[in-house]
Protein backbone atom coordinates (compact mmCIF):
# COMPACT_ATOMS: atom_id res chain seq x y z
CA UNK A 1 0.00 0.00 0.00
CA UNK A 2 3.44 2.17 0.48
CA UNK A 3 2.88 3.04 -3.55
CA UNK A 4 -0.40 4.68 -3.60
CA UNK A 5 -0.87 8.07 -3.43
CA UNK A 6 -3.35 10.61 -2.88
CA UNK A 7 -2.25 13.20 -4.92
CA UNK A 8 -1.00 13.44 -8.85
CA UNK A 9 -2.25 9.93 -9.63
CA UNK A 10 -2.95 9.23 -13.16
CA UNK A 11 -7.17 9.90 -13.44
CA UNK A 12 -6.44 13.03 -11.69
CA UNK A 13 -3.48 13.97 -14.46
CA UNK A 14 -6.33 13.29 -16.95
CA UNK A 15 -8.48 15.36 -15.56
CA UNK A 16 -5.96 18.65 -15.07
CA UNK A 17 -5.15 17.98 -18.76
CA UNK A 18 -8.73 18.51 -19.59
CA UNK A 19 -9.79 21.40 -17.61
CA UNK A 20 -6.44 23.13 -18.84
CA UNK A 21 -7.40 22.40 -22.28
CA UNK A 22 -10.11 24.40 -21.61
CA UNK A 23 -9.08 27.09 -20.26
CA UNK A 24 -9.53 27.00 -16.72
CA UNK A 25 -7.63 27.36 -13.71
CA UNK A 26 -7.45 26.10 -10.56
CA UNK A 27 -6.00 25.50 -7.27
CA UNK A 28 -4.61 21.78 -6.21
CA UNK A 29 -5.17 20.71 -3.38
CA UNK A 30 -6.86 22.81 -1.28
CA UNK A 31 -6.73 23.44 2.16
CA UNK A 32 -10.25 22.56 2.56
CA UNK A 33 -12.34 19.65 4.35
CA UNK A 34 -11.32 16.62 2.27
CA UNK A 35 -8.49 17.84 -0.09
CA UNK A 36 -10.29 18.44 -3.00
CA UNK A 37 -8.01 17.67 -6.10
CA UNK A 38 -9.12 20.77 -7.78
CA UNK A 39 -10.42 24.02 -6.01
CA UNK A 40 -12.45 26.65 -8.09
CA UNK A 41 -12.21 29.08 -5.63
CA UNK A 42 -14.15 32.29 -7.36
CA UNK A 43 -16.67 30.44 -8.29
CA UNK A 44 -17.03 28.39 -5.12
CA UNK A 45 -16.84 25.03 -7.12
CA UNK A 46 -14.60 22.15 -6.07
CA UNK A 47 -13.93 18.76 -7.94
CA UNK A 48 -12.68 15.32 -6.47
CA UNK A 49 -11.27 12.73 -8.78
CA UNK A 50 -12.34 9.38 -6.45
CA UNK A 51 -10.48 6.02 -7.21
CA UNK A 52 -13.49 3.61 -7.50
CA UNK A 53 -11.95 0.72 -4.90
CA UNK A 54 -10.97 3.28 -2.28
CA UNK A 55 -13.93 5.50 -2.39
CA UNK A 56 -16.36 2.40 -3.07
CA UNK A 57 -18.08 3.87 -6.53
CA UNK A 58 -22.05 3.10 -6.23
CA UNK A 59 -22.32 2.43 -9.53
CA UNK A 60 -23.27 -1.56 -9.78
CA UNK A 61 -21.60 -1.78 -13.15
CA UNK A 62 -18.29 -0.62 -12.01
CA UNK A 63 -15.78 -3.36 -11.50
CA UNK A 64 -13.14 -1.91 -9.43
CA UNK A 65 -15.60 -0.77 -6.63
CA UNK A 66 -15.98 -4.48 -5.46
CA UNK A 67 -14.49 -5.80 -1.86
CA UNK A 68 -11.77 -7.79 -2.18
CA UNK A 69 -12.97 -11.72 -1.32
CA UNK A 70 -10.03 -12.45 1.09
CA UNK A 71 -9.85 -10.82 4.10
CA UNK A 72 -13.14 -9.21 4.24
CA UNK A 73 -12.88 -8.62 7.88
CA UNK A 74 -10.54 -5.74 7.32
CA UNK A 75 -11.24 -4.06 3.67
CA UNK A 76 -15.21 -4.00 4.73
CA UNK A 77 -15.04 -1.89 7.68
CA UNK A 78 -12.47 0.05 6.36
CA UNK A 79 -14.05 1.05 3.04
CA UNK A 80 -17.61 1.79 4.84
CA UNK A 81 -15.47 4.13 6.95
CA UNK A 82 -13.99 6.04 3.81
CA UNK A 83 -17.65 6.43 2.81
CA UNK A 84 -18.94 7.49 5.57
CA UNK A 85 -16.10 10.08 5.81
CA UNK A 86 -16.91 10.94 2.29
CA UNK A 87 -20.55 11.56 3.03
CA UNK A 88 -19.54 13.69 5.97
CA UNK A 89 -17.05 15.85 4.24
CA UNK A 90 -19.74 16.56 1.53
CA UNK A 91 -22.53 17.57 3.42
CA UNK A 92 -19.66 20.21 5.38
CA UNK A 93 -18.73 21.40 2.17
CA UNK A 94 -21.96 21.79 0.47
CA UNK A 95 -23.30 23.42 3.82
CA UNK A 96 -20.17 26.25 3.26
CA UNK A 97 -21.31 26.81 -0.19
CA UNK A 98 -19.77 25.07 -2.63
CA UNK A 99 -20.45 23.32 -5.43
CA UNK A 100 -19.04 19.53 -5.78
CA UNK A 101 -18.15 17.26 -8.66
CA UNK A 102 -16.85 13.70 -8.19
CA UNK A 103 -14.85 12.27 -10.93
CA UNK A 104 -15.00 8.51 -10.52
CA UNK A 105 -11.69 6.83 -12.11
CA UNK A 106 -14.03 4.72 -14.49
CA UNK A 107 -14.86 7.71 -15.63
CA UNK A 108 -11.89 9.00 -17.55
CA UNK A 109 -12.12 6.48 -20.04
CA UNK A 110 -15.09 8.21 -21.62
CA UNK A 111 -13.07 11.18 -22.33
CA UNK A 112 -16.00 13.20 -24.51
CA UNK A 113 -18.39 12.38 -22.12
CA UNK A 114 -16.21 13.28 -19.31
CA UNK A 115 -14.85 16.40 -20.91
CA UNK A 116 -19.00 17.72 -21.63
CA UNK A 117 -19.40 17.12 -17.72
CA UNK A 118 -16.75 19.42 -16.55
CA UNK A 119 -17.59 22.19 -19.09
CA UNK A 120 -21.03 22.21 -17.92
CA UNK A 121 -20.09 21.87 -14.58
CA UNK A 122 -17.82 24.71 -14.41
CA UNK A 123 -19.91 26.97 -16.70
CA UNK A 124 -23.24 26.85 -15.04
Amino acid sequence: MRRIHSKNTIPELEVRKIIRGMGFHYRLHGKLLGKPDLVFRNKRKLIFVNGCFWHQHPNKRCKDARIPKSNREYWGPKLKKNKRRDTKIMRKLIEDGWDIMVIWDCQIEKRGRLTNRIKKFLLN
